[in-house]
């Protein structure tokens, strides 16, 4: 499984590149809205220059007409990037025309497998369903990963998916074992990952076992 960092801090991304398990990224206006005092192109450019995979964007726009011609801007930022376009009929729409022009794109805010279906069949470069969204209104979040995994199987679509709304570690570990193929993970999250208590007790053990050698 793949590991995308779901921010916009330039800081924990150059943080987190440097740990050499960061596959991509995934940013969003809400994510940006937080970088304040900063310019969204700048920092998208900084983004992406130095993250090693592709990049989601994402604008404002809402029309098909408008989602193409945004998107078109999106991608002369730098050559990974990806343009976030939201699950709705103008969306689609503007989906297929970007597949054809050979922008890349990724289907956000999927909470059903019908959503998925669409999405790929319009020819989405990924989808995005938001596992903790619908954890919060008290489905399984994880269940739409397994059902959208399984169309896709079923009828061989290349369209990857992308769990997002990460939560928790056991969110991240779920989506592996339910075969997602990519995970976008927050940076506090992602270091959660290294961490278990044993580790750090071994760790103890042994550096204190260490001091008792005499060398």
């Amino acid at each position: 499984m793949k590991i995308f960092i779901d921010s916009a801090n330039f800081e924990e991304i150059k943080e987190a590149v440097s740990w050499g398990i960061i596959d991509g990224a995934t940013t969003n206006p809400s994510l940006m809205a937080k970088e304040k005092g900063q310019s969204v192109e700048k920092l998208s450019k900084q983004i992406c220059a130095i993250v090693p995979g592709p990049v989601s964007l994402e604008g404002k726009a809402m029309t098909s007409q408008e989602l193409i011609e945004e998107a078109r801007q999106l991608s002369r930022i730098a050559k990974n990037v990806v343009v976030k376009i939201p699950m709705s009929i103008e969306g689609i729409k503007a989906v297929q025309v970007l597949n054809k022009e050979g922008i890349k794109t990724n289907v956000t805010l999927i909470f059903s497998a019908n959503q998925s279906l669409l999405a790929a069949k319009s020819g989405a470069t990924y989808v995005s369903p938001f596992l903790g969204r619908l954890d919060d209104i008290g489905e399984i979040g994880m269940n739409l990963v397994k059902e959208i995994k399984t169309v896709f199987s079923n009828y061989q679509y290349k369209t990857e998916i992308i769990a997002a709304s990460i939560r928790s570690p056991e969110h991240v570990r779920q989506s592996a074992l339910a075969g997602s193929d990519i995970a976008t993970i927050p940076f506090k999250i992602l270091k959660q990952l290294f961490q278990h208590p044993l580790t750090d007790k071994g760790i103890n053990i042994f550096l204190n076992d260490w001091k008792k050698l005499k060398i």
